[in-house]
């Protein structure tokens, strides 16, 4: 081979690789703005105590400072992924993730909890306006055979950051760098976010659906005040012993989505722009598929919240300890994430409902450990367990709800995703803490409620497999 062949060769292969490398380059800038926020959702849960005597907070303040901020994320997505498929996703999830780098340094140095609450739920709109972009992005930037790649990246960065939450806050809190203690929670997300602004503008394309037309405002307060109407009695009913305004809530908001619904239908009749488009839910893998998200995420926020209290109350245990046992979890999670593909090619859907059938079989062993007093070993391989049942539902899940979505629906459609993940973590955090906390309210000890829970659980995760039969038997997951 000549000289000139062999330079004419090596420049071929270093413009494919710089061009795969600049292809690429776009999933760690977003998913950075994915692990932020939900982490954030995670984290603060470890920060409480020393939040709430730094403070001199009440218990009703420092329920808020978490509630604030899951109300404001869940009642925006789906504004937020119209907003994306209109005016730009690239564009809304730079002003997304600005507002977040500034509501998270105001989170930081709120001096009273009231200061913080309303910089959490400043937090929480601007996680609204991020977060529905990104598979928008995803699903751009990456079509094809890629697509699983970046599904399967996307899926672990949800996980990692939900089970790493608690990992994440205790370490924070037992170094206490420069004495910051809980602050440092949330003043981390600011060098990370800066990082990743300077990376957007370069790294990640510009997409947006193609129809100009006006944001459907009407509809946007209607399902705003929908899903507020949801899920503030689902975050506050159980403290309050669910009086008559939480049904009264429950009712206006049945009304609401109704009135939301006609009124989508009848934009979309005259020609117009519907926040969100009627056809979405004539797809039987978006409709089905949002039951199961529900369902699914309702047995999983739940379940991270009643083990912290378990491992930290009912063993002891530390918040930098309790992070390491709830990391165990994490590896399970990690492996399935990674081979779930291959089970879909085989299974199809039957693969989603494997995984939610181990997940019931080993909340069970779970069950039958903590009434044997088990050491956290026993515990630590039923989380493994755990964490690879999750991993098999999750990951090909979203893919298949979105699958055969129109692109120029993309963004709604994540935005109705994302909401319904936060409606089954409000659903579920509400349902089981009903049964928890009502245990420990009879007089039960901690061990005792967490089983109860744990029951509840494994019901729910055998629901999901009976429910996933009504998905389509292939989806856009490979």
């Amino acid at each position: 081979m000549s000289a000139r062949t062999e330079t004419l060769t090596t420049v071929r292969f270093e413009s494919r690789t710089v061009a795969a490398l600049s292809k690429w380059a776009a999933l760690p800038v977003v998913l950075i703005g994915v692990f932020m926020v939900v982490l954030d959702f995670f984290i603060v849960n470890v920060a409480m105590p020393t939040m709430q005597q730094d403070l001199g907070a009440g218990a009703s303040a420092i329920q808020w400072v978490v509630a604030g901020y899951g109300l404001a994320f869940a009642a925006g997505l789906i504004t937020g992924g119209r907003l994306g498929d209109q005016l730009g996703r690239r564009r809304m999830f730079t002003l997304g993730l600005a507002l977040f780098v500034v509501t998270s340094l105001a989170c930081g140095v709120a001096p009273t909890a009231t200061t913080l609450i309303i910089a959490r739920v400043a937090q929480g709109a601007a996680s609204a306006l991020l977060m529905p972009q990104v598979l928008a992005i995803l699903g751009v930037a990456y079509p094809g055979a890629d697509w699983m790649k970046a599904l399967t990246a996307y899926t672990m960065t949800l996980g990692i950051a939900a089970v790493g939450g608690q990992l994440i806050g205790g370490a924070l809190i037992a170094l206490d760098p420069a004495g910051l203690d809980w602050r440092a929670c949330f003043l981390v997300n600011v060098p990370v976010g800066l990082a990743a602004l300077a990376l957007v503008g370069r790294t990640v394309p510009e997409s947006r659906s193609g129809e100009k037309s006006r944001l459907d405002l009407l509809g946007a307060d209607l399902i705003t005040l929908g899903l507020v109407a949801i899920l503030l009695p689902l975050i506050e009913g159980r403290e309050h012993g669910w009086p008559l305004w939480t049904w009264a809530s429950f009712t206006a908001a049945g009304a609401l989505l109704v009135v939301f619904a006609l009124y989508q239908r009848r934009v979309a009749r005259r020609g117009g722009s519907p926040l969100v488009h009627p056809e979405l839910f004539a797809q039987r893998a978006f409709s089905a598929g949002l039951a199961t998200v529900v369902l699914f995420y309702a047995t999983v926020a739940s379940f991270f919240l009643v083990l912290a209290l378990e491992l930290q109350e009912g063993r002891g245990l530390s918040a930098l300890d309790s992070g390491l046992v709830f990391g165990f979890e994490g590896i399970g999670f990690f492996i399935t994430t990674l081979t779930a593909g291959r089970f879909v090619a085989r299974l199809g859907r039957q693969a989603l409902a494997l995984g939610a059938l181990v997940r019931a079989v080993a909340l069970v062993a779970l069950f039958a450990a903590i009434g044997a007093h088990a050491p956290i070993g026993v515990i630590a391989a039923c989380l493994v367990v755990d964490g690879a049942g999750m991993g098999l539902v999750m990951g090909p899940m979203i893919g298949i709800v979105l699958a055969g979505v129109a692109p120029r629906h993309a963004g709604a459609a994540s935005g109705v995703l994302a909401s319904a993940q936060q409606v089954g973590n409000a659903l579920g955090a509400a349902l089981i803490g009903v049964v928890f906390f009502g245990g420990l309210a009879a007089g039960h000890a901690i061990p005792t409620a967490f089983r109860a829970a744990l029951l509840c659980l494994a019901a729910g995760s055998v629901a999901v497999a009976a429910l996933i039969q009504a998905l389509p038997r292939a989806g856009r997951v490979a």
